[in-house]
C-alpha cells in the first residue's frame, strides 16, 4: 500500500475530526449535563459514564493531531493514548463521589504512567 504523506484532504480531514473530538470530548467532561442533554439523549444520564466518553474521545482526537505534527505514528499513538489514560485516572478522582473500588485509581494512574514513559522512550532522540 503506497502511502501519500502530503495529501491535503486527508491532512484537513484529520485535523478537523481531531478538533470536533477534543472539542465533544471537553464540553463531555466539563459539562456532561449539558452533553446530555444536547448530544447524548440516552436516558439514564449518568455523570461517570459521560465523562470517560470524554475522555476516550480526547485520547482519540489528540491522536490525530499528534500525527499531523509527527510522522512517527507508534509515538503519536502512545501520546494519544497517554492523554486519554491521564484524562481517565481524573475522571475516577471528579467522580470517586460515585462508586467504583479503591483499586481503581492507583491501578489506573500506573497504567497512565507505563503508556506515558513508554511514549517518552519512543520521543527520545536516537544515538
Amino acid at each position: 500500500m503506497r502511502v501519500v504523506r502530503r495529501d491535503p484532504f486527508v491532512r484537513a480531514v484529520a485535523l478537523l475530526a481531531g478538533l470536533l473530538l477534543v472539542g465533544f470530548a471537553l464540553w463531555a467532561m466539563l459539562g456532561p449535563r449539558s452533553f446530555f442533554d444536547h448530544v447524548a439523549t440516552f436516558p439514564p444520564f449518568n455523570r461517570h459514564l459521560l465523562h470517560d466518553i470524554g475522555v476516550f474521545q480526547l485520547g482519540l482526537g489528540a491522536t490525530l493531531l499528534f500525527a499531523l505534527v509527527w510522522s512517527e505514528a507508534l509515538l503519536a499513538a502512545l501520546a494519544g493514548n497517554a492523554i486519554a489514560a491521564a484524562s481517565h485516572v481524573v475522571s475516577h478522582v471528579v467522580d470517586d463521589d460515585l462508586g467504583g473500588r479503591g483499586i481503581d485509581i492507583p491501578l489506573l494512574s500506573a497504567f497512565a504512567a507505563v503508556i506515558l514513559l513508554a511514549a517518552l522512550l519512543r520521543a527520545r532522540p536516537t544515538r
